[in-house]
């Protein structure tokens, strides 16, 4: 991390309790750095790909072209959410936690569940129902 006062905290909340924290700070290299915790015990379903997304999303990571992460080793929640909103992914144990470093497309304007609903062209719509022909 880099100096604590220019760091932004981001939690996300179920109900009254926090449930995942990450600390983000961006780097004059264009590269944005992320610690990111979830509340020990049940932690719902979503919640840690939620904190993905909202850092993700801060202005300062998408107006970097790197991130390096760090998550709780094992967490494949926050895992496989970071690869699918990164490129170029690579991770590595480093005692407790995990090192993730990745690239950040380009295109971020558009939100990711639009690029899971529609794989390939943006207008490819939904995909034929059981029994019907593909689309061309």
């Amino acid at each position: 991390m880099t100096d604590p006062e220019d760091a932004r905290r981001v939690e996300i909340k179920d109900g009254d309790h926090t449930v995942a924290t990450a600390e983000v700070s961006q780097r004059a290299d264009g590269t944005a750095r992320a610690s990111l915790h979830a509340a020990s015990g049940h932690v719902a379903p979503g919640r840690r790909a939620d904190l993905v997304d909202a850092v993700v999303d801060l202005p300062e990571v998408q107006a970097s072209s790197r991130l390096e992460a760090t998550i709780p080793l094992g967490d494949g929640e926050t895992l496989d959410r970071l690869r699918e909103r990164t490129e170029e992914t690579t991770s590595r144990a480093a005692g407790s936690t995990a090192l993730v470093d990745a690239s950040l497309p380009g295109d971020q304007d558009r939100p990711p569940e639009d690029q899971a609903d529609h794989p390939g062209r943006p207008d490819a719509g939904p995909p034929p129902a059981d029994g019907e022909a593909p689309r061309a």
